[in-house]
């Protein structure tokens, strides 16, 4: 029986970390059973068995992290026989041989692929004819295809003999994938375990610009170069624990977020602020609320705030665009990106197509995603494809502050509160809710009057927020 690895379960993803497991030593096991749940840099994601027998032997306790591919578990016939050599074989190979299932159990392949599994390659390589260009932030449906296709492939066909004599490590799905777009896989450096060539290798070569190679593994895809720096940056200086400190190991969430940032700062950026009178779309709000009570719709600021940026973006498109190395990438989908504070970490999930939803439906989907962002059950392609970001912070009385932009993405918005302030209006002077948004800007993509001219409209509208009702 296969032993159960820790699977890839994002495109950021390098290390797991099981939450718990739901499955006990000496527990009987059926094929598409919960074996645990696993803690990614994303969210907390179920692993599922790939086979059925019996779990002999849990490798990896909950609270600890392990690498992709490393020996979790063993799954074997009930005997014991497989619970050391099984997880032995498996220390030795996962390395060079991991394995993943589409839904995030991962186990090593013993050599045997599932009759009923093999026919399900040709209609893998016709759904990679049709899927098989790059898409921004998406992938899980491919990602999740890839998976499987490697959880399921032998040894023989995985590394199949290349022309030069040579082996190539590549699942079907790449293989169908290279031979979609003419690409012969012995040129291509795989970057994923073992050397092995994923579906992200083939796809950096296919966003390559013409006539350019690819940078080398483990190298991004390739680009122009970078603008040059002074001199390269110096290590953040780390603290040594003293005797009265408390050691809290950082979940997976806080490490890609710590990670983020730091990429982030790299990250040429201006920053616009403006103020906002809030005097109708206060009062929008609040009739909205009093006449929809009775059906239970409730809308709140940040929702008029997200549908507002949907609509300034559709009029934008320059700025619903994101760094592209050597190009500008404008999207044709307005994807909006709503930061959700958890306790240990940051999330932003995505609000597809903003642009074409009521501000009502805009609030019931933030509400959702929200809600299950905090208990860490956001699919993948729920944080992925966003192309515009929002961050608020008014309800914890914050009048303004900057937010850091979430690359590749052209800019963020921050929304501090909104205060009762004095100001002159024709003459005289008139306490009116105002509230300060400040626009964070990628300036490799955007200039300064393309973005106050983004920050303007979406001022105007928010100012007299009909306009985003119709």
């Amino acid at each position: 029986m296969p032993d159960v690895f820790m699977p890839r379960l994002s495109d950021t993803m390098t290390e797991g970390a099981i939450a718990q497991w739901l499955k006990a030593e000496g527990d009987t096991v059926e094929r598409g059973d919960v074996l645990a749940e696993i803690e990614t840099d994303k969210a907390v994601m179920d692993l599922e068995a790939y086979e059925g027998g019996v779990l002999e032997k849990i490798l990896v306790q909950p609270g600890e992290s392990v690498d992709i591919g490393a020996p979790i578990a063993v799954i074997g016939d009930g005997s014991g026989s497989s619970g050391s050599g099984g997880a032995d074989a498996a220390s030795e190979t996962a390395a060079e041989e991991p394995a993943e299932t589409a839904k995030g159990a991962s186990q090593a392949d013993t050599g045997q692929e599932p009759p009923a599994e093999r026919a399900d390659e040709s209609a893998q390589d016709a759904q990679v004819r049709d899927e098989a260009a790059p898409q921004t932030g998406a992938g899980s449906k491919d990602e999740a295809a890839e998976a499987a296709d490697v959880a399921r492939t032998p040894a023989d066909e995985s590394e199949a003999p290349a022309s030069s004599g040579s082996k190539v490590k590549a699942t079907p799905l790449v293989r169908s994938l290279a031979r979609t777009h003419g690409i012969d896989l012995t040129t291509v450096t795989g970057t994923g375990p073992g050397g092995r060539i994923v579906r992200a290798d083939v796809e950096q070569l296919l966003n390559a610009p013409q006539g350019a190679e690819a940078a080398p593994a483990p190298q991004a895809a390739a680009s122009a170069p970078t603008p040059p720096q002074a001199a390269p940056a110096a290590a953040a200086p780390v603290a040594t624990a003293g005797d009265d400190d408390e050691r809290i190991p950082m979940s997976q969430i806080r490490k890609v977020t710590a990670r983020r940032l730091t990429e982030a700062a790299l990250v040429p950026v201006f920053q616009l602020t403006t103020v906002l009178d809030a005097s109708r779309m206060t009062e929008l709000r609040r009739d909205i609320n009093t006449r929809l009570a009775d059906s239970g719709v409730k809308i709140s600021v940040n929702d008029l705030i997200v549908r507002a940026v949907a609509v300034a973006l559709a009029a934008h498109p320059e700025v619903n665009a994101s760094f592209g190395g050597d190009a500008i990438l404008r999207h044709k989908h307005v994807n909006v990106g709503v930061a959700v504070a958890l306790e240990d970490g940051l999330v932003v999930p995505v609000v597809k197509d903003a642009d074409r939803k009521s501000v009502s439906a805009i609030g019931a989907e933030v509400k959702d995603l929200a809600a299950r962002a905090r208990a860490g059950r956001l699919k993948l392609d729920e944080m992925s494809g966003g192309t515009f970001s929002v961050s608020n912070l008014g309800m914890f009385g914050i009048d303004a502050f900057t937010a850091v932009i979430n690359p590749p993405e052209a800019a963020i918005l921050a929304v501090g509160s909104t205060v009762d302030e004095p100001v002159v209006v024709d003459g005289e002077v008139q306490v009116r809710p105002r509230t300060r948004l400040t626009l964070t800007v990628d300036h490799r993509v955007l200039d300064g009057a393309s973005a106050a001219a983004f920050l303007r409209d979406l001022t105007d509208l928010l100012a007299e927020p009909l306009r985003i009702l119709v």
